[in-house]
């Protein structure tokens, strides 16, 4: 019989899915705010789809280069922590020991338990151990650019086509509230399954979302409202 089971916590979701949702919201957002305003400025409805899957495309693309580099420029602090701390192991194991051993002093255990927990981890991976306790690197939290690159491009395609699709089956005259409400209601779905998924009360969640989504809807369709014409 094992003497422990492995728990399972919402902070191994935590690279994932901050990813995704950055990329269904800005899907939903950005491309219900372009056909917005590109349909306030009278435009015809094959020109409102042009524009959606127009911004669609660019919008995944742009996600996915986004992510990829600021996490490739987190993960290269990363290596370059880990190289650092590679370094000062090799040149001075003593002081590394006691560095490791004030950590967990701080955080509770006596001195004399602190210096045999730091031996006895740093026998089996000193590295690990520093990168973990005083880095604060972890594989559960590590970067992974390519991972977050995908995962935004996927997330923003598909929180994009939502509002798209909308266009695709609404009436010219009633496009532009059945867009707007639809979209709002995409967004208050998606903001509570990020907030089950993450732990957080699921209407603070909705909310949030929700309303910088019509803020952002309202203002493009004033812009287009302002600066269209007919067509």
């Amino acid at each position: 019989m094992p003497l422990f089971h492995r728990e399972w916590h919402r902070t191994q979701h935590i690279g994932w899915l901050r990813a995704a949702v950055l990329g269904a919201n800005d899907g939903i957002v950005s491309t219900a705010s372009l056909l917005v305003g590109v349909a306030a400025a009278n435009a015809t409805h094959e020109a409102v789809l042009v524009a959606g899957v127009a911004g669609l495309v660019a919008g995944a693309m742009s996600m996915a280069a986004g992510e990829y580099v600021s996490v490739s420029s987190q993960s290269d602090t990363e290596k370059a922590d880990l190289d650092r701390e590679r370094g000062e192991l090799a040149a001075d194991i003593d002081h590394e020991h006691k560095e490791l051993a004030a950590i967990y002093v701080d955080r509770g255990l006596d001195p004399g338990l602190a210096r045999q927990v730091a031996v006895q981890l740093m026998a089996k991976d000193a590295l690990a151990a520093h990168a973990r306790d005083e880095l604060g690197i972890s594989e559960m939290i590590a970067a992974r650019p390519i991972q977050a690159a995908l995962t935004s491009a996927v997330t923003f395609a598909v929180g994009a086509a939502l509002p798209l699709l909308t266009v695709v089956f609404s009436p010219v005259a009633y496009m532009i509230p059945i867009v707007a409400g639809t979209s709002l209601m995409f967004l208050a779905l998606l903001g509570t399954l990020a907030a089950y998924t993450g732990g957080a009360p699921a209407v603070i969640g909705a909310a949030r979302v929700t309303f910088w989504g019509a803020i952002a809807m309202a203002l493009t369709a004033g812009v287009g409202h302002l600066f269209g014409t007919v067509v």
